[in-house]
C-alpha cells in the first residue's frame, strides 16, 4: 500500500491544479444537486419490534389522528383574569382555529372557542382550559411524518406570531412537529471551535501558510459531506441533527488527520526532499496511519446497526461518509495544496521553530519522570479515572422535550405553559391502542384498570375504528416526560395492567406515543450496547495486535479506552443528569442522557482513540526494534510523538467544545462528551497512564506467540519501506535523521 500512496501523493502534488479541478467539479455537482434536488432531513424515532410502534402501526391502520404529528397553540392571559373571561380571548381562539384549519395538510382543531361556549365546566373537561382558567389549547392534529416537511412548520410558525393579539394576550406554540422538523439554532459554535483550532495550528506550525492548509481541506470536504445528506435520504431517512453531528466529527478529524500529514511532509523537506517526494512520503507513512485510523472510524461508527433502531444506522452512515470524505481529501486534496504551497509552506512565519520532528527535551525529561515513578502514576491516574467513571452507574437514558429547550423558545413557553396548567403528564400522554379482536366489552373495564393506576392522572373517552376493529384510549400520566416515573408506568400498563384486563380475552393493548416510544428506543440501546462495545474492542484488539505484534499492547490499549470513555460517559451524568456545572455551559435543566448518545460516543472515540495509539505506540515499537532497550523506546516514543498528539488533541477539544456553546442539548452533550473523553485520551492517558505502563510491564509488552506471529499478516504502518530511495543524502545519514526526528509527523 505505501507504494500506491507514494504514487498517489507525489502525482497529486505535481499536478495539483488537476486535482483540485477534479474536487471544484465534485463540489459543485454535489452542493448544486442537493440544493436543488436535495430531501428535507427528519426525525423519525420508529424501531421495528418494540410495543411502541405496534401502537403506531394500529394507529395508522385505523386512520387515527393519533398516529400522526401533533401541534399544540397555546393562548394564556398576560395580565389578571382568566381566558374564559375575556371576550378578546374568544375571538382570538375562534380566528386561530379557522387559520389553523385552514392551513395545508392539517386534519383537524379542537375547538376551545365552542368548548366555552357551554361554559367554563365543560371546557375544562373537554381538556380545552385549563383547571385554573389560565391557558386554552387548540390541538392541531396532522397526518404522519412521511407526509409532512419543515415547510409546514414553518406555516404553523409564521401564523403563531402574525396572531391578532391585543397586548393582554400571548400565543405560543409546541407539540410534535418541532421535534420532528425543528432545527437547532447553530450559533457561533462551529466558528469559535475553528477560530481556536486555526490558533493551535498556528502556534504548532509557526506559518500561516502551514495553518491554512489542514483549515482549507478540512472546510472544503466539510462542505461536500454535509452538503451529500440531503443526497443520502433519498436512500435512508437521514435525522436532521446528523449535519451537525457531523460537522463535528468531520472538522474535527478532518483537521488532525492533516496535521498529522502536514507535520509528517514539513519534516521530508527538512531533510531536503524535492515539494513532490515529501508529499508523497508523507502520505505513504502518515497516510497509512490515517486511512487506518479513518478506516476504524467509519467500521465502528456503520456497527451502530447492530442496535436495531434505524434512525441511528442512518445517523451512522451518514456521519460515515463525512469522514470517508475527510480520508479521501487527506490523502488526495491536501498532497495537491502541498504542491500549491510548493516549498514557501514556511513562508509568513510567526515565529522560529527547530525542524520539524525533533525530539521534544521538555517531553524527555516527562517521560524519564513518569518512568521513575511508574507505579504512583499508574495507581493514582487509574484511581481517578475510576472515580470520573463511576457516575456510569447511575446513567439514564432517554430523550431530551421540549422542556429542555431554551426558553427563548416557544415550544419551551408552550411547554411550561401546558404543564403549569394541566399538570406535567400534559405533554407526553400515553397512546394505547387496542386491537379488539372483535370484543369491544373489554374497553370499559380496561379504561378503568388504567385510570387506577398511581401513575395516570386522567384517561380520555375510548374511541373505537369499527372497521378496522381498533379503539384509541389517550391516559396522561402524573409525571412529566423525562421522569423515570413514568416510563415506568408505562412498563406497569403492559406488565400488570393490560394481562389482568386482558388474559381471558383475545383484544391486545399497546402503548404508544413520544414517551413509550423514547422510552423503548433507550431499552433497545441498553440491550444492545454491551455486545457493541464488546464487538468494537473485539476489532481493536485485532488491529492493534496486527500492528503492533503484541499481545498485551492491544490489551492494555482495550482497558485505557475503556477507561477514557467511561470517565466522560461519567462527566455526561453528573452535568446532564446531576447538574454539576449545568450554568456554565447554558443548560436549562436536567435531562437524561440521550440514548444514542453512548453508542456513538463510544464509535467514534473508539476510532480517534487508535489514532493517538497508533501514533505514539509506533514509535515506541520502532526505537525498541533498534535497541531492545524498553524503557528507552517508551521514553523516546513520548519525547517524539507528545507534541503532534497534544496538538492534535487540542484542536478536537476546540471543535468539540465549540458546540457545548450550541441551543440544543443533544449538541452539548456530544459537544461535551466528545471533547471531555479527547482530553482524557490525549492527556492523561497517553502521556501519563501509557508510558507508566509500558514501563512497569517492561519486554513482555512485545510478547507474541510464535505460532501466531507466524500465522498473522504483517502490518507495516507509518513505514518507508518499499518506498523509493531518497536524492536527498545517502541512506546512512537519513538513518541518523529518522532516529532523531522520527514520530511527529505520524
Amino acid at each position: 500500500m505505501s507504494t500506491l500512496l507514494y504514487r498517489l501523493g507525489s502525482g497529486a502534488a505535481r499536478h495539483p491544479w488537476k486535482v483540485i479541478s477534479a474536487w471544484l467539479v465534485v463540489a459543485v455537482v454535489i452542493v448544486g444537486s442537493a440544493t436543488a434536488f436535495g430531501r428535507t432531513l427528519e426525525d423519525s424515532f420508529s424501531v421495528p419490534g418494540v410495543d411502541s410502534e405496534q401502537a403506531l402501526e394500529l394507529l395508522s391502520a385505523a386512520g387515527s389522528d393519533q398516529a400522526g404529528l401533533t401541534a399544540l397553540v397555546v393562548v394564556t392571559t398576560d395580565g389578571a383574569g382568566s381566558v374564559p373571561a375575556s371576550p378578546a380571548a374568544i375571538e382570538l381562539l375562534t380566528t386561530l382555529r379557522a387559520d389553523l384549519t385552514a392551513l395545508p395538510n392539517v386534519l383537524a382543531v379542537t375547538d376551545p372557542a365552542a368548548a366555552l361556549a357551554e361554559g367554563r365546566h365543560g371546557a375544562v373537561a373537554s381538556g380545552s382550559v385549563s383547571p385554573d382558567g389560565q391557558v386554552a389549547v387548540l390541538a392541531v392534529s396532522y397526518p404522519v411524518i412521511d407526509d409532512l416537511d419543515r415547510s409546514d412548520l414553518d406555516r404553523l410558525i409564521e401564523l403563531v406570531e402574525t396572531a391578532p393579539t391585543d397586548g393582554s394576550l400571548r400565543v405560543e406554540a409546541g407539540g410534535d412537529l418541532f421535534f420532528a422538523f425543528g432545527e437547532a439554532e447553530t450559533g457561533p459554535s462551529e466558528l469559535i471551535g475553528l477560530l481556536i483550532a486555526m490558533i493551535v495550528l498556528l502556534v504548532a506550525f509557526g506559518s500561516v501558510i502551514a495553518m491554512g492548509l489542514p483549515i482549507g481541506m478540512a472546510l472544503f470536504g466539510l462542505a461536500v459531506g454535509v452538503s451529500s445528506m440531503s443526497l443520502i435520504a433519498y436512500l435512508i431517512d437521514v435525522p436532521s441533527w446528523a449535519p451537525q453531528i457531523g460537522s463535528m466529527i468531520g472538522l474535527g478529524v478532518g483537521i488532525d488527520y492533516a496535521l498529522f500529514l502536514v507535520t509528517r511532509h514539513r519534516e521530508f523537506l527538512a531533510r531536503g526532499l524535492d515539494v513532490a517526494d515529501a508529499a508523497g512520503r508523507a502520505v505513504a507513512t502518515a497516510g497509512q496511519a490515517v486511512i487506518f485510523a479513518g478506516g476504524t472510524v467509519v467500521i465502528a461508527i456503520l456497527g451502530l446497526a447492530v442496535a436495531g433502531v434505524p434512525f441511528m444506522t442512518a445517523a451512522g452512515v451518514a456521519i460515515s461518509v463525512i469522514v470517508l470524505l475527510m480520508v479521501i481529501a487527506s490523502v488526495t486534496l491536501l498532497p495537491a495544496f502541498l504542491g500549491v504551497a510548493g516549498t514557501g509552506i514556511d513562508r509568513f512565519s510567526i515565529h522560529r521553530r527547530s525542524a520539524s520532528g525533533s525530539v521534544g527535551h521538555g517531553w524527555q525529561r516527562w517521560g524519564r519522570h513518569v518512568a521513575d515513578h511508574a507505579w504512583a502514576y499508574a495507581i493514582g491516574v487509574t484511581a481517578l479515572l475510576l472515580a470520573l467513571t463511576a457516575p456510569v452507574l447511575s446513567l439514564n437514558l432517554g430523550f431530551p422535550d421540549d422542556g429542555s429547550q431554551p426558553v427563548s423558545q416557544t415550544q419551551r413557553r408552550a411547554y411550561d405553559l401546558m404543564a403549569d396548567g394541566f399538570g406535567p403528564g400534559v405533554n407526553g400522554p400515553f397512546v394505547i391502542a387496542v386491537d379488539l379482536a372483535g370484543d369491544t366489552s373489554v374497553l370499559d373495564p380496561l379504561a378503568s384498570a388504567i385510570a387506577a393506576d398511581a401513575g395516570i392522572a386522567s384517561v380520555g373517552a375510548p374511541r373505537i375504528d369499527v372497521e378496522a376493529d381498533i379503539a384509541t384510549l389517550v391516559a396522561q400520566p402524573t409525571t412529566a416526560p423525562q421522569d423515570d416515573a413514568t416510563y415506568e408506568t408505562v412498563q406497569r400498563l403492559r406488565s400488570d395492567v393490560f394481562p389482568t384486563v386482558l388474559d381471558d380475552s383475545p383484544a391486545r393493548a399497546h402503548v404508544g406515543g413520544n414517551t413509550a416510544n423514547f422510552g423503548d428506543v433507550a431499552g433497545r440501546v441498553t440491550d444492545r450496547l454491551p455486545a457493541f462495545i464488546g464487538a468494537v474492542i473485539a476489532l481493536s484488539f485485532l488491529l492493534l495486535m496486527l500492528v503492533f505484534r503484541s499481545v498485551l499492547v492491544p490489551l492494555k490499549a482495550a482497558f485505557l479506552n475503556l477507561l477514557s470513555i467511561g470517565a466522560s460517559y461519567g462527566v455526561l451524568v453528573m452535568v446532564f443528569q446531576w447538574g454539576w456545572g449545568k450554568d456554565l455551559i447554558g443548560l436549562e435543566s436536567t435531562i437524561p442522557v440521550v440514548s444514542f448518545i453512548p453508542m456513538f460516543l463510544f464509535a467514534i472515540l473508539f476510532g480517534l482513540s487508535m489514532d493517538y495509539e497508533v501514533f505514539l505506540l509506533s514509535r515506541i515499537r520502532e526505537h525498541y526494534v533498534e535497541t531492545r532497550d524498553n524503557d528507552a523506546a517508551v521514553v523516546h516514543g513520548l519525547a517524539t510523538t507528545a507534541r503532534v498528539i497534544t496538538s492534535a488533541a487540542l484542536i478536537m477539544i476546540s471543535v468539540f467544545g465549540g458546540f457545548v456553546l450550541g441551543s440544543d442539548p443533544t449538541t452539548k452533550m456530544f459537544g461535551l462528551g466528545l471533547a471531555t473523553a479527547i482530553f482524557v485520551d490525549a492527556t492523561i492517558v497517553r502521556i501519563v497512564l501509557v508510558p507508566a505502563t509500558m514501563k512497569l510491564l517492561g519486554d513482555a509488552n512485545w510478547w507474541l506467540p510464535g505460532w501466531l506471529d507466524r500465522i498473522l499478516p504483517r502490518v507495516d504502518i507509518d513505514s518507508e519501506a518499499g518506498l523509493p530511495a531518497s536524492p536527498a543524502s545517502d541512506s546512512a545519514h537519513l538513518a541518523d535523521v529518522d532516529r532523531e526526528h522520527a514520530g511527529v509527523g505520524s
